[in-house]
């Protein structure tokens, strides 16, 4: 899945950066309201893990938020 990278402040819990708090998609910091849904994909032929996370930001929008575990990036998608 592809997305754009972005920077995300993250709830930093015992397993690192668990969910986000707020992120900057075009330089302006969108808050967190609510997560709507989060889950987890992981691929076997790859090992590869990314946890999404539907969230309603502080703008008003629902937004689709993911990170790779792999190379430990978020990412800002369409879907």
């Amino acid at each position: 899945m592809a997305g754009r990278k972005i920077e995300v402040s993250c709830y930093a819990g015992y397993k690192g950066d668990e969910r986000p708090r707020s992120f900057l998609p075009d330089g302006e910091r969108v808050e967190v309201v609510s997560i709507i849904y989060e889950w987890i994909e992981e691929r076997v032929e790859d090992r590869t893990r990314k946890r999404f996370f539907r969230v309603r930001g502080s703008d008003g929008f629902e937004h689709l938020l993911y990170y790779d575990e792999e190379t430990t990036s978020w990412f800002l998608t369409n879907g």
